[in-house]
């Protein structure tokens, strides 16, 4: 079943539930979804669909941390189990050994040897990693490895 029918099923499920806030959460990733289709005029693929909840999930650990400095821990609060929510359907994060694997096989697959190839590896790497690892983590990573 793809994401978004997951999305669509659980939207149903949560209001029979009557759980407002995962129902709330739900809207909402279907509605950013939504809003791309229409914007591009084309159905989202799998891939779009993690790219989309995957910038969820970031824009909300980008709120709590400027929620907790400016000392409202209830909007915090309500951010994480946002995310929480969001994360149910984002695929599992890779182990830093499947990470470091892929990483190795990108940077011989690609012939890289230098920084200059960066580019590269990471054209190789982003589509196997998108939702499941932190693109910028990831670049350090390739960036002390080439350099």
């Amino acid at each position: 079943m793809s994401t978004l029918a997951q999305l669509k099923e659980a939207q149903k499920d949560a209001m029979r539930a009557k759980d407002k806030a995962r129902l709330g959460t739900l809207r909402l990733a279907l509605a950013a979804i939504k809003q791309i289709e229409v914007d591009t005029r084309q159905e989202l693929s799998e891939s779009d669909v993690i790219a989309v909840l995957t910038k969820m999930v970031k824009q909300r650990k980008d709120s709590i941390s400027q929620y907790e400095a400016a000392g409202r821990q209830e909007l915090a609060d309500i951010e994480a189990a946002e995310i929480e929510v969001i994360n149910d359907f984002l695929p599992q994060p890779l182990s830093q050994d499947e990470l470091n694997t892929l990483i190795d096989a990108a940077i011989s697959q690609s012939g890289a040897s230098g920084m200059g190839d960066m580019g590269k590896v990471m054209g190789i790497l982003k589509p196997q990693v998108q939702g499941r690892a932190d693109m910028g983590a990831l670049s350090g990573v390739i960036r002390s490895r080439l350099s």
